[in-house]
């Protein structure tokens, strides 16, 4: 069935790759992004392809633009815009966490309620939370984004029992991708030395850790979006989907593993 999924965080990376493989599948596609420049950039690459969707500028930090959505009927909310930061928590500013909770949280919530709205009231509706491996597992460094991710996952899988005790045929799942070969592990991962300095605690480390951070990513990381895209249109696609959906299959099996063993 044809449904309209609309998605945030489709400039780059998984979400690009998950708006053109929606459309190629014929769905209506609303490809939203931060900025208007992105949004004419996606609109360009989409036309390159041949693909038929709709792309335009969606800041889901802003009321205003939240509100965009409810001027269409959408079926599948994919909620997949976030940004990173990473850090010790010994030493990072607190602002910068509460920047980070509120993209990759609160304003995340406050979408998925405007979507909400038009969901219970016409009695159909799936929603996707993009979360994160990372949210499962205590990473030093980068526990800012693992805590907000963690907090994601919690927040969508009590969402979930909750729709399911209002019987009004809506779903709510967890994506969780492992780590992807799409640059925004890098980014994450170099934004805390633009303000660690001499004073850090960790200072003395700093180039080792960045050494270490490239060899660590080049070893781990997903070569394509492949394994995540099909598991998001998977879920977008289903009459009920799971709870939760883990690509690549590998990263899932291990932090499984490691989970088991207490490592």
């Amino acid at each position: 069935m044809t449904k309209t999924i609309l998605i945030t965080g489709a400039g780059t990376g998984i979400g690009k790759d998950t708006a053109f493989a929606l459309a190629q599948r014929g769905h209506r596609v609303l490809a939203t992004t931060q900025t208007e420049a992105q949004a004419l950039n996606l609109k360009q690459a989409a036309n390159e392809q041949g693909l038929l969707l709709e792309a335009f500028k969606l800041d889901i930090t802003l009321k205003e633009d939240q509100a965009l959505l409810a001027q269409h009927h959408v079926d599948v909310l994919i909620n997949n815009a976030a940004m990173g930061e990473s850090g010790s928590l010994a030493e990072v500013d607190m602002q910068r966490v509460r920047q980070l909770f509120e993209v990759n949280l609160f304003a995340t919530l406050e979408l998925t309620q405007v979507a909400l709205r038009q969901m219970i009231e016409r009695e159909s509706g799936t929603v996707l939370f993009i979360s994160s491996i990372a949210g499962r597992v205590p990473m030093p460094f980068l526990m800012p984004y693992s805590m907000s991710k963690f907090a994601l996952s919690a927040a969508a899988a009590g969402l979930r029992a909750e729709m399911d005790q209002l019987k009004k045929n809506i779903h709510i799942t967890v994506i969780e991708p492992g780590a992807i070969h799409t640059g925004f592990n890098q980014a994450m991962t170099d934004s805390k030395y633009a303000w660690m300095g001499p004073s850090s605690y960790f200072a003395h480390q700093a180039e080792a850790m960045k050494k270490q951070e490239r060899i660590t990513f080049n070893w781990l990381e997903a070569k394509t979006t492949r394994s995540i895209v099909n598991a998001i249109v998977k879920a977008s696609e289903a009459k009920r989907p799971r709870l939760r959906y883990v690509a690549p299959w590998i990263q899932g099996f291990g932090v499984r593993l490691a989970r088991i063993l207490g490592v």
